[in-house]
């Protein structure tokens, strides 16, 4: 592996710490205080917010190098380090099945580290990215839909698509070979692009549909379907659209990691630690921008 892509590998591990440790210091700020405006004062609460912000410039910066299905597994990683650090803080207890997904998820992340190919060039044309926003707009309409209607599941299925098509997005934005040349420029620039719009609105989209999921349903159920969705069904369109690639004679075991990943994510996203950081008085979104 390259070291521009060892470094975006370690952005991707940074990322995931940083989602796991935010979702639990936004759930100790919850605990200390009552109300939702004094939650949003409490210092623990900002921290965990303003970590949640560095996970998710650092994940943009590792979706410019990987191919995002290697970056949405490790992404997906966040769970058993939220899992570990409430038994630390919180002493939630840990299941065997728990101890079980934390070393399968380790275990399939080397894989997919290892197994990875090298990221072919993206230039995504202009009816690629109005493509790309028009989904958006499409995945919004129909988790608009879903929420009116109340049907849980679906919200989060749909929210973790709104993930992983922001994800896409991001890859496909372009980005000029000097961009602090002429920041005025650059800046209209992206203003101006559909991919940057498209991030927007798939952002949007997850974080509301899953707060209604949460809402509406089960949280475990909730974040078990968040993430089914937000890996499979953009790794699916990450191949199909910008030829991620895997290393030859890597294709079973890379494919057999992606599917530990998400099944080691699913039972981890019914843990306990995970119960109680979502059931927590504030627990209104997924403590991560996609």
């Amino acid at each position: 592996m390259a070291a521009h892509e060892l470094a975006a590998l370690g952005c991707a591990v940074l990322a995931a710490v940083g989602y796991g440790v935010g979702s639990l210091l936004q759930a100790v700020g919850a605990r200390r205080v009552a109300g939702t405006l004094r939650v949003l004062r409490q210092p623990w609460y900002v921290a965990g917010i303003g970590l949640d912000l560095l996970a998710w410039l650092l994940s943009l910066a590792a979706l410019r190098t990987l191919p995002v299905y290697q970056v949405q597994a490790v992404l997906a990683g966040s769970l058993a380090v939220t899992a570990v650090a409430a038994r630390v803080v919180l002493t939630v207890r840990l299941r065997r099945a728990d101890i079980a997904a934390i070393a399968a998820t380790m275990l399939a992340l080397a894989v997919l580290a290892a197994g990875s190919g090298p990221m072919p060039p993206i230039n995504a044309s202009v009816a690629e990215r109005v493509g790309l926003l028009a989904a958006a707009v499409a995945v919004a309409a129909l988790g608009a839909a879903l929420a009116r209607a109340g049907r849980a599941s679906a919200c989060a299925a749909v929210a973790g698509i709104g993930f992983g098509g922001a994800a896409l997005a991001v890859q496909a934005i372009p980005v000029p070979p000097d961009p602090w040349r002429d920041p005025l420029a650059t800046v209209s620039g992206f203003a101006a692009d559909p991919a940057v719009w498209a991030v927007a609105v798939f952002a949007a989209a997850g974080m509301l549909l899953y707060a209604r999921a949460l809402e509406l349903g089960d949280p475990s159920r909730a974040t078990a379907m968040l993430w089914i969705a937000e890996v499979a069904a953009p790794s699916a369109a990450g191949v199909a659209l910008f030829g991620a690639t895997v290393r030859a004679g890597w294709a079973p075991a890379a494919g057999l990691a992606l599917l530990v990943a998400l099944g080691s994510a699913v039972v981890l996203a019914t843990a306990p630690a995970q119960r109680a950081l979502l059931t927590t008085p504030s627990a209104t979104g997924r403590g991560e921008y996609g």
